[in-house]
């Protein structure tokens, strides 16, 4: 049992599928670096307290140190039957220093080490994340700002509406965004705790300082429940939560990229290094950037289901269940992660069909809400001004024209409230200008939007 750290109470050695089967060093490896770090403070501590030697310390801290580089440069040799990143690292430095690795367990279970190791790593992840948010949203301002009066139809049921600016349309995606990073820094605020200490479930008899480790490995404070500090993953639930609504808004804006780039619409063209070609269709120039975002929305979606069903029958406190948790994690910060990086430098470079667009949004009677509201004014119950609207457009139908195109003759047979002014409100560059209030698609009012996101990212 001599490769086993916890083999003494065995007759027998762990059968040999068992032994893969119930590894996780495949996929934890990546939590080594913080690993190191939570060996690192609770080594500082045992020694402030004297439960270690100041040379039994330093030798742990070169240790480390050296185990550090070797897996940074890929030299470190993983091994399956050590189990987990955890039991690989103590095991290589006790190889390396003796005795004194063997003490650096001392008042610390794996159930506390992995909890404080997983919340170190999702705080850095939420922190990379946020960085390529916030580089997407950068770029969602540098194209609405070149495109603050570009007219396009607005639609709701995915039929023409009422006109409105494209760079309004990115404003809104920036919301999106900005509504996803504020969640993920909620999440990062809330999961700031150290488990450490805790030990496996009781916390431990030695007179050990959990206020010390806390600040050495940056959580804003101690958990105060031992059993709920090692069994705790809601802030796994809520980042794969908050997550999985970021991709949904990645998700809704690559279905309507994928949907403005067909040639039904060509409203804008995607730089030829996010598509891809046919094998067989030369002319074939596919979006598959936001084509694969939005199918990778699913597996985040899932991952959340996959941690909400891990956790829901589990008793207090840790159970080997819990070895679950990471696969849906790690996946679902690579993808978020990535899907964000590829949109960040995609977006800017999109290029916008001004003209295309503003025939579309002279499509569809979208000025039609803006001639109701002309009549509300001259005095009209919006109910009737909304019927004469709807009588006015039914004859345009029937005419095979646009509602600017009628003569003021024929609009005025629809009521006699409507003057020659009207046809300053049936433009689309006046109907987008009369929406001048904040949040409006005023070409103003998008401008301002834009400088006070811009003062906002800093």
């Amino acid at each position: 049992m001599s490769n086993k750290l916890w083999g003494g109470r065995f007759s027998e050695s762990t059968d040999q599928f068992v032994q893969t089967f119930t590894a996780s060093v495949t996929f934890d490896q990546r939590m080594a670096q913080q690993d190191i770090e939570c060996s690192r403070a609770h080594a500082k501590m045992l020694a402030s307290v004297g439960v270690l030697s100041d040379e039994d310390v330093d030798q742990i801290l070169q240790g480390l140190s050296e185990i550090s580089a070797e897996i940074e440069s890929g030299a470190f040799e993983w091994s399956v039957e050590l189990e987990d990143v955890h039991m690989n690292i103590e095991a290589r430095l006790t190889d390396k220093i003796g005795d004194a690795g063997k003490r650096l367990h001392t008042g610390r279970s794996r159930n506390d080490q992995v909890a404080t190791d997983i919340r170190l790593y999702v705080k850095e992840a939420i922190d990379a994340i946020i960085a390529q948010a916030k580089r997407l949203q950068l770029g969602m301002l540098e194209l609405a700002e070149r495109n603050a009066d570009v007219i396009m139809p607005g639609f709701t049921h995915l039929q023409s509406a009422q006109p409105v600016t494209f760079g309004h349309h990115v404003m809104a995606w920036f919301e999106m965004i900005s509504r996803d990073i504020d969640r993920l820094a909620d999440c990062r605020r809330r999961l700031n705790v150290s488990p450490l200490g805790a030990a496996a479930l009781a916390g431990t008899s030695y007179p050990i300082d959990r206020e010390m480790t806390c600040q050495l490995l940056g959580f804003d404070r101690v958990a105060q429940n031992s059993l709920d500090a090692v069994s705790d993953r809601d802030f796994a639930i809520e980042f794969c939560a908050d997550a999985a609504i970021a991709m949904t808004h990645l998700s809704r804006m690559s279905e309507e990229l994928v949907l403005w780039s067909s040639s039904q619409f060509d409203f804008i063209d995607l730089p030829d290094r996010f598509c891809t070609g046919s094998s067989i269709m030369p002319q074939k120039k596919n979006p598959d950037v936001p084509e694969l975002v939005r199918g990778k929305t699913g597996r985040v979606n899932g991952h959340l289901i996959s941690l909400l069903t891990l956790m829901k029958s589990q008793p207090l406190a840790y159970n080997k269940d819990n070895q679950e948790d990471k696969e849906p994690l790690f996946d679902a910060v690579d993808t978020l992660h990535d899907c964000l990086r590829a949109f960040a430098d995609m977006v800017p470079a999109i290029g916008v069909k001004k003209e295309i667009m503003y025939a579309a949004a002279r499509q569809g009677f979208s000025t039609a809400t803006d001639l109701a509201d002309y009549l509300v004014r001259r005095g009209l119950a919006f109910r009737d001004s909304h019927e004469v609207v709807g009588n006015a457009v039914r004859f345009a139908v029937e005419q095979g024209r646009d509602l600017s195109e009628l003569t003021l003759q024929e609009l005025q047979s629809f009521s006699s409230a409507i003057e020659q002014d009207v046809f300053e409100v049936l433009t689309l560059e006046g109907s987008v200008r009369s929406r001048n209030h904040i949040g409006g698609t005023a070409p103003e009012q998008v401008r301002s939007a834009i400088e006070v996101a811009r003062s906002q990212l800093g």
